[in-house]
């Protein structure tokens, strides 16, 4: 076998793995080694490539980045547990409710809210289903709308900083995370814009579909009302502002004071706060929420071991030259790349989590869209917008199997009067799904979406630098020969003394405007 064939070789065997079901992190990791080995009796890299290999995975595991994943789990699994989410939901559909379609507003408003602050889809789902599928079903809301509308509001969470998905992608992208929640801030106010818009125009069209909520059937009214709204959104804005504030992750924010790790333990700190005023901060909600966090986490390292073993052997056989070749070579160029690159990703999700994706997939295609001059902030928030259907598609997708289920118990505790259907939750997420691919598509021909809020890059052009060597003090800055006349002998010391000292000024005026 020749070395141009293996690593197509090795990509089709990665798809073989993941279609058999057996944990991610062990087939990655068993197919990078068997891989390696048959590499080396070959000979196409030295057995010394392999010793590398505990070197390597040290290095990534001890990556800073990546302890703020267990802060914002932590964070987000206290604030689900806390009981946030039923309260403002509650308030949210008594103030909206009478409005047509109002409970499905507030479905939205709130899923973009828990989104900034829990950044877990399964809490977030069966949160909002639990309150708002009984209610949606006893004024007859359409339930193909209601499932949707609440399966794609828990998955805005994926898109919505701080998501964990774009902490991932900013340290697989090797990017600030404050630069990769600022590219998000514009793609979530459009999918939350898109989303009520979609209800307003049902509201419209089939005003049966999204009917409003007597206003008799309110528990609360006035400045009750208004002030239990506000007790949910004002501590959830300041602890939103806190955490995403401190690491610049705010529209045209410029300055950090605090890295994603801090931030994220400050984010747990404020979390902690909210669950103890609500009253609600027990020792079992401490235990449970430390145990969830110990579980994603532990998956995600095995995963990134897994990914780094397989990553490793493939760049050794020339896997990333395979690849770039393979990506280069399409016809449309940049828009070519990212169009292809999306659908691929969009089908790859159907089996694989985000984690798994963000772990193998990525390291593969940023190279090739850095060569390719695509700006990696766009292209990482990008990638998440289409991460996010991945929870939406039918039959595969995690949001789905969630509110299954949730719907599953309601009817069981008759909390609902009749079952729901699978069909229902299926064909329900369909237009949801066709909203997220929209907005895919928007991002790609539109990256001022992503852009617009991010700080102007100062690039400094290294071929147009000028170094001026300062003359000798008392001496002339130039020096004029009469024909036949012989210049002085020139001084090397000093010579050498004005260069490094023109270099180290030179440095310094560029360490001053990449501090710009």
């Amino acid at each position: 076998m020749q070395l141009e064939h293996f690593p197509p070789l090795m990509f089709a065997g990665l798809v073989v793995i993941m279609l058999i079901g057996f944990p991610v992190a062990f087939s990655l990791a068993a197919l990078g080694l068997a891989s390696g080995f048959y590499a080396i009796q070959m000979g196409w890299f030295p057995a010394a490539f392999m010793g590398n290999l505990p070197i390597s995975l040290f290095s990534i595991l001890n990556n800073e980045l990546l302890l703020a994943i267990p802060f914002f789990t932590f964070m987000g699994t206290i604030l689900e547990k806390c009981g946030l989410a039923e309260d403002m939901l509650d308030s949210m559909g008594q103030l909206f409710g009478p409005v047509r379609g109002g409970v499905g507003y507030s479905v939205i408003i709130v899923g973009f809210i828990l989104g900034a602050i829990t950044g877990t889809v399964a809490g977030q789902v069966i949160a909002m289903a639990l309150i708002s599928l009984p209610v949606m079903m006893k004024y007859n809301y359409n339930m193909r709308y209601a499932t949707g509308v609440l399966a794609a509001s828990g998955t805005i969470t994926q898109l919505v900083p701080p998501s964990l998905v774009l902490v991932v992608l900013a340290d697989q992208l090797g990017q600030p995370v404050g630069d990769m929640y600022k590219g998000a801030w514009g793609p979530s106010i459009l999918q939350v814009l898109m989303f009520a818009a979609y209800t307003f125009a049902l509201s419209r069209f089939k005003p049966e579909y999204l009917p409003g909520i007597p206003k008799s059937e309110r528990t609360l009214d006035g400045w009750a009302l208004w002030s239990k709204c506000l007790r949910g959104i004002i501590p959830s804005a300041v602890l939103i502002f806190a955490v995403l504030g401190s690491m610049g992750g705010l529209p045209f924010q410029n300055t950090a004071i605090a890295t994603p790790t801090e931030a994220g333990a400050m984010g747990v700190v404020g979390a902690l706060i909210l669950a103890a005023m609500s009253k609600r901060l027990t020792p079992a909600l401490i235990w449970e929420a430390m145990s969830g966090t110990m579980r994603l986490t532990a998956m995600v390292v095995f995963i990134l071991i897994g990914s780094r073993v397989f990553s490793q052997v493939f760049q050794g056989v020339d896997g990333a030259k395979w690849v770039e070749h393979l990506l280069t070579g399409l016809p449309g160029g940049q828009v070519g790349f990212l169009v292809v690159v999306n659908v691929f990703v969009f089908f790859l999700a159907f089996f694989l989590d985000f984690f798994e994706i963000a772990f193998i997939i990525v390291p593969m295609l940023a190279p090739v869209a850095d060569k390719m001059g695509i700006d990696l902030i766009w292209f990482g928030v990008l990638l998440c917008v289409n991460l996010q259907t991945s929870f939406m598609h039918p039959p595969f997708g995690f949001a789905l199997f969630y509110l299954r289920g949730i719907a599953d118990t309601l009817f069981k505790d008759k909390r609902i009067p009749r079952p729901v259907l699978s069909n229902d939750i299926y064909l329900g997420a369909i237009p949801w799904v066709l909203m997220q691919i929209i907005l895919v598509v928007v991002v790609i021909f539109l990256p001022q979406s992503v852009t617009m809020f991010l700080d102007e890059k100062i690039v400094v052009d290294i071929d147009k630098v000028t170094i001026e060597m300062p003359a000798e003090e008392g001496a002339p800055a130039t020096m004029e020969l009469k024909p036949g006349e012989v210049a002085p002998p020139v001084d090397a010391a000093a010579v050498d003394k004005a260069a490094e000292k023109a270099a180290e000024d030179e440095q310094k005026k560029i360490d001053e405007l990449f501090k710009k």
